[in-house]
């Protein structure tokens, strides 16, 4: 029916009918569900008090506001919903096994290890797989997701695991959240000494909601204090019961630093896999699986670790992962050796990707590269309108505070871009997740991976952005773009640092940080004595440069005889100067310190702040 708009634009008014958009949607795509004039619905907008292109992404506030206005019921489309749709519409049904029982075969079981941080996780991974990744890790903290196979003799027969190393601390709630999904049983890690803590209580949780069966490594058991029996006893209580409680919940007592028990917990892994699960899968179809991390190598490209779970990958497939999409060029195993193929529940690292892909994105198999192409342009236009569709008031971190008392923000704008899918997305969750009150919110405008680009740099100062680089610098004039810019780039190498320190800005408490910088140490060679300025210590630099008004210390035979003394006088012969370099010898006066000798030290420094991460 039609009827006169606010301001006498007619357009048709909804009678409380439901109209689907995706996030991110225009007026556009609104005025085409509606069968009317996007120009009218730009006028509607404008007497809303919002100016907005008829074409230009907008947010779902905005498109909610319309709807209202107009009578209609909005529903956002989610991205898994449409997704659905998408493969639809190209006939491919993903997630579902081909042909009947005849066609499935036996696979091994996919583990991921979770638990409280600091128990002892990736010791474990890393005793299981007999190599060192601790070493590698920045602050020992697992920071990127792989995928790895081992092989246990279980009853004589040999029997592959597939473990997914996911990060331990809690801000990768939503990566293990998905490792769980992407997962047939869960190692629950908890320290014999500690007992279980918040994380682990978290871990167990996300591991019940995914419905997958629980094993629990008690480690640490050659630690003092250690306890198993109370471990046991504490699970009970979350509906852990051990067998030999009564229970159906195996416990095995470990060492991951000692090595002990471990091929008696990889046993247990595959007993409680063959009493619990029915894991067949068909390896004859086209594959199908999950990317468990991704990013971006100098010399091959984009390379991403996929899961395969149904059907068999072979070099040469055509492949669309998330927005990425290609030729599988080469696949490597865990050991870094090529192979041709890759059966259900085989990790392999896959080469000839035309960008990175998220982590959690899906992999599938298409028979032509215009169809992968086809949908990878689709998601990635689906995924850029609903990055435009948000916007904001640029600041600093130190200045953030001040700006939302000042009612200038009410949110704040990121841009992620870390050395690996897996470490972005989960920085992004736990952002996303910060409690900081109803005043302010959180918008990631954009995430990725590789190095901090003269994109990204663009992109922050049109939308007032922060830029976080993980585990990345930037490249390029990037650096010297965002200074003449303006824009604030943050560099963190450990993903605890970034997420206190958004909270801390958030709620006003992030100062800057200062750190002693040595300048220059003077030794002094003689005293003269001044009837106005007191002592002048006639010193021979030794190190560094001397400058007048910075910060100094006396030190005398290795001690330090005081502190926060200030050049305030310095001298080359009769002229004054502002320093003194290397070898170079002077006057220096210490103001209205004059308890100086001969052979005494004047260190000198200055506090500069420090930058984070």
């Amino acid at each position: 029916m039609q009827a006169p708009s606010v301001g006498g634009v007619m357009l048709p008014r909804g009678n409380g009918q439901a109209v689907r958009l995706s996030r991110g949607a225009s007026l556009t795509d609104f005025a085409e569900k509606i069968n009317a004039n996007p120009a009218s619905l730009v006028a509607v907008m404008m007497n809303l008090g919002e100016m907005v292109t008829a074409t230009q992404s907008v947010s779902d506030e905005t498109l909610r506001l319309l709807a209202e206005e107009m009578n209609y019921v909005l529903e956002i489309v989610s991205p898994e919903e449409e997704d659905r749709e998408l493969l639809e519409s190209f006939d491919i049904e993903f997630g579902e096994d081909e042909g009947g029982e005849e066609a499935l075969v036996s696979r091994p079981p996919v583990v991921t290890v979770m638990g409280h941080v600091d128990h002892g996780k990736t010791r474990l991974l890393d005793a299981i797989r007999k190599t060192n990744v601790v070493a590698g890790e920045a602050g020992g903290i697992t920071q990127h997701i792989g995928a790895y196979q081992v092989s246990s003799e279980v009853n004589g027969e040999d029997r592959k695991i597939t473990f997914i190393d996911t990060p331990g601390h809690e801000a990768f709630t939503a990566m293990r959240a998905r490792g769980a999904k992407s997962t047939d049983i869960a190692i629950l890690v908890v320290a014999a000494n500690d007992g279980v803590m918040p994380q682990t209580i978290e871990a167990l949780n996300h591991a019940k909601a995914a419905e997958v069966p629980i094993v629990v490594a008690v480690n640490k058991i050659d630690v003092e204090g250690a306890d198993p029996t109370k471990v046991r006893g504490q699970l009970t209580e979350f509906g852990l019961v051990a067998e030999e409680y009564g229970g159906d919940t195996m416990f095995v007592d470990i060492s991951a630093k000692q090595g002990l028990n471990i091929e008696a917990l990889l046993e247990a892994v595959v007993l409680t896999a063959d009493a619990s699960l029915d894991l067949r899968a068909n390896p004859d179809q086209d594959a199908q699986g999950i990317a468990i991390e991704s990013h971006l190598d100098r010399g091959r490209g984009a390379v991403s670790t996929v899961l395969v779970q149904r059907g068999t990958l072979r070099i040469g497939d055509t492949v669309v992962v998330g927005d990425a999409y290609g030729r599988v060029r080469a696949m490597l195993d865990d050991n870094g050796q090529n192979v041709q193929e890759a059966g259900p529940s085989t990790p392999v690292l896959v080469l000839g990707l035309t960008n990175v892909p998220g982590a959690g994105d899906n992999l599938l198999v298409v028979d032509e590269d215009r169809t992968a192409r086809q949908i990878a342009e689709k998601r990635a236009a689906r995924e850029r309108n609903a990055n435009f569709a948000r916007k904001g008031v640029r600041f600093s971190l130190e200045n953030l505070d001040e700006a939302l008392k000042a009612g200038l923000v009410q949110e704040l704008n990121l841009i992620i871009k870390g050395d690996a899918s897996g470490s972005v997305e989960a920085l992004e969750s736990s952002l996303l997740q910060l409690d900081v009150g109803e005043e302010v919110d959180i918008r990631i405008l954009h995430r990725g991976v590789g190095a901090v680009t003269e994109s990204d740099i663009n992109l922050a100062t049109g939308s007032d952005a922060i830029v976080i680089g993980f585990n990345v610098r930037a490249a390029g004039r990037a650096e010297q773009m965002a200074e003449r810019e303006g824009v604030d780039v943050r560099y963190y190498s450990v993903i605890y640092q970034a997420i206190e320190e958004i909270e801390a800005a958030l709620k006003g408490l992030l100062k800057p940080e200062y750190e002693e910088v040595e300048l220059g140490t003077a030794e002094i060679r003689e005293i003269f004595r001044s009837s106005k300025l007191g002592n002048i210590a006639g010193v021979l630099v030794r190190s560094g440069e001397v400058k007048r008004n910075t910060k100094a210390r006396l030190l005398r035979d290795g001690k330090v005889i005081a502190e926060n003394l200030n050049i305030s006088g310095l001298r080359r012969f009769k002229d004054d100067v502002t320093e003194i370099r290397e070898g170079f010898e002077g006057g220096i006066n210490l103001g209205n310190f004059n308890d100086i000798k001969i052979d005494d030290v004047i260190a000198t420094y200055e506090m500069r702040e420090k930058p984070r991460g």
